[in-house]
């Protein structure tokens, strides 16, 4: 595992600081210089679309602020184009504005222009407000503004790089962790004496919450993966997306089968509402078992975010030591149980699920599934990066060849054109 874990571990997490001021700053000072830069260029006295481009493309990733400006692009010109065309026929009356506004959205939509979609109607409405006259300098300032705030956010965004934000992702699947340790240990203090429904219930609502913490870590991880996509500071983004990426899952899989066991447990606190949910020697086993568990989570979420391979070893020792335990009492219960079934089969279906649910959180933990998890992720990714390698090394072919047979056909052309010259002479 350690070969896996130590040069993967070196590429996901790097120093970062302040990443909300850093990009406020930036995306400040990229307005500004995009509208220094449009008032030299434009004859609009106020050229704000410029300012405006460049807030939106100067996004916090490279990689967003590439597509960001792509879209917009197209989107502006698209608008402009179709309503110029518009205004050389018509007018701007109410049934021409309905017009343009339908076809300016759906070409929006088949120019890929993504969240600017709306930007499309807006650059054909104010171009067709304007007279005719006006047009071709309101379409072209337009475009123009459009084309300046987006290189400069592009440009602004190369030169000064944005920083990599893994530490938040990372600050945040730890906090995820966290709540999951937490749930596991109050899992461990319920099993313990009389349990009433109530607080099994509460147990069972903190687990249901767990989907909407996933739903926050994974926007978080996102914004990562995209802060590693062509950014010169890292040089293998791959990786590093990959570790997240199987963590979160992983942690997702725990998250749910831990729902699953807080619901087992409120169904067993509603069969025994006047006694204790296990015997005293089996509770103190449930009890140490769910407490193993609670730190191999902890010690799985900093394997997976730790930056120094000295944390990293002490990570994955702690998580090899805490999945052994966990293993070793979850063994022992099932016998306890197992006796306590032949005595009393009262809900032996529960507590089988019990065992059943702490298997299968062990398992999605375990050090090796883990390293086969990342291996089998790699490839994949490899697998399709070949085969948009293959599929752009198929269409440079055909281009080849289609310019060959091309070639071919003009010098045939051309020979014939020599034959038919000799022959008249």
């Amino acid at each position: 595992m350690r070969e896996v874990t130590d040069p993967l571990l070196k590429l996901v997490r790097r120093p970062h600081q302040e990443p909300v001021v850093a990009q406020t700053a930036r995306s400040t000072i990229a307005a500004v210089i995009s509208y220094v830069v449009a008032l030299q260029l434009s004859s609009e006295p106020a050229p704000l679309t410029a300012p405006l481009t460049a807030l939106l493309v100067t996004q916090v990733t490279l990689f967003t602020t590439l597509r960001t400006g792509v879209r917009r692009v197209n989107a502006v010109v698209a608008g402009v184009l179709l309503s110029s065309g518009f205004s050389a026929l018509v007018g701007l009356t109410w049934w021409s504005l309905g017009v343009v506004i339908l076809a300016a959205l759906i070409v929006g939509r088949f120019v890929k222009a993504g969240e600017f979609v709306p930007e499309t109607a807006i650059s054909a409405m104010l171009v067709l407000g304007v007279t005719q006259s006006q047009v071709a300098s309101m379409a072209w300032d337009r475009v123009l503004e459009t084309l300046i705030g987006a290189i400069v956010g592009l440009a602004f965004n190369v030169l000064f790089v944005p920083p990599v934000w893994v530490q938040p992702a990372g600050d945040a699947v730890l906090d995820l962790a966290g709540r999951m340790r937490n749930l596991l240990a109050g899992l461990g203090d319920d099993v313990r004496g009389h349990t009433p429904v109530s607080r099994a219930a509460d147990r069972l609502h903190q687990a249901r919450r767990l989907d909407h913490d996933i739903v926050e870590v994974d926007v978080e991880l996102r914004r990562a993966e995209d802060s590693l996509r062509l950014n010169p500071r890292v040089r293998e983004g791959l990786l590093s997306r990959v570790v997240m990426r199987t963590g979160l899952d992983t942690l997702e899989i725990c998250a749910v089968v831990l729902r699953t066991t807080c619901r087992t447990v409120t169904d067993l606190a509603k069969k025994r509402t006047t006694e204790p949910l296990f015997r005293d020697d089996i509770a103190e086993g449930m009890h140490e078992l769910f407490v193993e568990m609670a730190r191999a989570v902890e010690a799985f979420a900093e394997l997976i975010t730790t930056p120094v391979s000295s944390n990293a070893e002490e990570a994955e020792a702690q998580l090899v030591r805490s999945l052994e335990a966990s293993r070793t009492r979850r063994d022992t219960v099932a016998f306890q149980l197992l006796d306590t079934v032949r005595a009393h089969p009262r809900q032996w279906q529960l507590h089988g699920a019990l065992l059943a649910e702490a298997d299968r959180i062990l398992d999605e933990l375990d050090v090796e599934k883990r390293s086969e998890r990342l291996w089998e992720e790699l490839d994949r990714q490899s697998r399709e990066k070949r085969e948009k390698n293959r599929l752009l090394r198929g269409l440079r072919q055909l281009r080849r060849r289609e310019r060959s047979r091309q070639k071919e056909r003009e010098e045939e052309r051309e020979l014939e054109w020599e034959e038919e010259q000799g022959g008249e002479r």
